[in-house]
C-alpha cells in the first residue's frame, strides 16, 4: 500500500488557530492529519533561529502535540544556522555513535542523512529505536530538493501502535526484539564506522554500559546482540508509541537477490537481523502487519529548498523514498 504524495499546488491547508505571535502563520499542511504542523513567516526576511531564540517553550508544545513542525519560507540558508536552531532548541546535539547507516559529519553534530543509494527506499523507523538509548528530536534540512522523489515520508508513531493486531502488538511486548549484528569489512558498516572508533577496548566499554553482548571473531569482524524494548511510553505526553526496527532489521527487508547474496557470502550470517528478545524468529505475517500500519498511516510531501522538518523522535517515524538527481538533506539530533 502507497501513500499519496501531497502535489504542489492540491494542498488544503487548514487553519487550526491563530498563534499569539503575530510574526508566524500556523496551519496543517493536509487537512486529514495533524502532522506536520506548518509554520511559515508572515513577514518576508524572518531569520529562524533569530525567531526561535524565546519561543522554544512554544515549539515544544507544538511539537509534543503534533509530532513534527516543517517550518517552511524562513531566512535560513547555512547549515552553521539549523545547527544555530536545533541548539536553541535542543541545547547540546547528538553524536551519532553506535550509527546503523553509512552518514558522513558536515559540520559540527550536523550529518548527511542516510548514504544509500538513491535508487532505494527508506522505511519508516524512528531514529536508533534499536537501542536502548536515543534523540528525542531529529532535525532535516532540504539544502537541495531532488527532481524527482526524494521525499521523507512520515507517520504518527501513535497511531502505527494502535494500527497493528493487538495479539501481534502483545507478543512483541511481551518477548520485545532481539537485534542481531554482524560487523565486516565485507558487508554493510565495519564496527569502527558503527562505534566511531578503531580501539577495541572502548568498544567493549560501550557495549558493557549499553548491555550490548559481543563477540569477537578473528582479527577484524564484530558480533553484537541486545535485547530492547518493542513499545515505549513518551516522558512527556505519557502515550504508547511503536518503537522499534524489527521491520527494518530484519533480513526480509532485504530484496530477494541481495538477501541471498549476503547469506551467501556471510556463510549465512547477514549484516544485521532481528527477532523476538528470547531468540525466536518473527513470523513474516507480523513483519507484513507492521509495514502495513506504516504505509497506513505514512504521510508524504515533497520537499522545497530550505525546509526544516522537526520530528519528535518517539511520536514520529520518518523514511525516504527513491530518487533522481541532485538531492541534499542535512540532518541534526538532541
Amino acid at each position: 500500500m502507497k501513500p499519496d504524495v501531497i502535489k504542489p499546488g492540491a494542498i488544503k491547508r487548514k487553519a487550526i488557530a491563530l498563534t499569539e505571535d503575530a510574526l508566524i502563520k500556523e496551519s496543517l499542511l493536509g487537512a486529514d492529519t495533524r502532522l506536520p504542523l506548518l509554520l511559515e513567516p508572515a513577514v518576508a526576511g524572518l531569520s529562524l533561529p533569530q525567531w526561535a531564540t524565546g519561543k522554544t517553550d512554544f515549539i515544544a508544545q507544538k511539537l509534543r502535540s503534533n509530532g513534527a513542525i516543517l517550518f517552511r519560507g524562513f531566512s535560513v540558508s547555512t547549515v552553521d544556522e539549523f545547527e544555530l536552531f536545533l541548539q536553541l532548541l535542543v541545547g547540546d546535539l547528538f553524536h551519532y555513535s553506535y550509527r546503523s547507516t553509512p552518514r558522513t559529519q558536515v559540520s559540527g553534530r550536523i550529518y548527511t542523512s542516510t548514504e544509500y543509494p538513491e535508487h532505494q527506499t527508506i522505511p519508516l523507523h524512528n531514529e536508533m529505536s534499536y537501542s536502548r538509548s536515543w534523540p528525542m528530536v531529529i532535525g532535516f534540512f532540504c539544502l537541495e530538493a531532488s527532481s524527482e522523489g526524494g521525499e521523507t515520508p512520515i507517520a504518527d508513531s501513535r497511531n502505527v501502535f494502535k494500527s497493528i493486531d493487538p495479539a501481534i502488538r502483545d507478543l512483541f511486548i511481551e518477548k520485545s526484539v532481539m537485534y542481531v549484528r554482524n560487523y565486516s569489512d565485507a558487508l554493510d558498516l565495519s564496527w569502527q564506522d558503527v562505534f566511531q572508533t578503531a580501539d577495541r577496548a572502548e568498544v567493549e566499554t560501550f557495549c558493557r554500559k549499553a548491555g550490548i553482548e559481543f563477540e569477537w571473531k578473528g582479527e577484524k569482524d564484530l558480533r553484537t546482540r541486545q535485547v530492547c524494548q518493542a513499545v515505549a511510553t513518551h516522558p512527556q505526553t505519557g502515550e504508547k508509541v511503536w518503537f522499534n526496527q524489527a521491520h527494518l532489521f530484519h533480513v526480509s527487508s532485504l530484496a530477494a537477490e541481495i538477501r541471498d547474496s549476503l547469506l551467501a557470502s556471510a556463510n549465512g550470517e547477514p549484516p544485521r537481523n532481528a527477532y523476538y528478545g528470547d531468540g525466536s524468529p518473527i513470523q513474516d505475517e507480523a513483519l507484513e502487519e507492521i509495514r502495513a500500519a506504516y504505509a497506513k498511516e505514512a504521510v508524504v510531501f515533497p520537499w522545497q529548498k530550505r525546509d526544516i522538518l522537526v520530528l519528535d523522535n518517539m511520536l514520529t517515524a520518518h523514511g525516504r523514498r527513491p530518487y533522481r538527481g541532485a538531492r541534499t538533506i542535512v540532518v541534526g539530533m538532541g
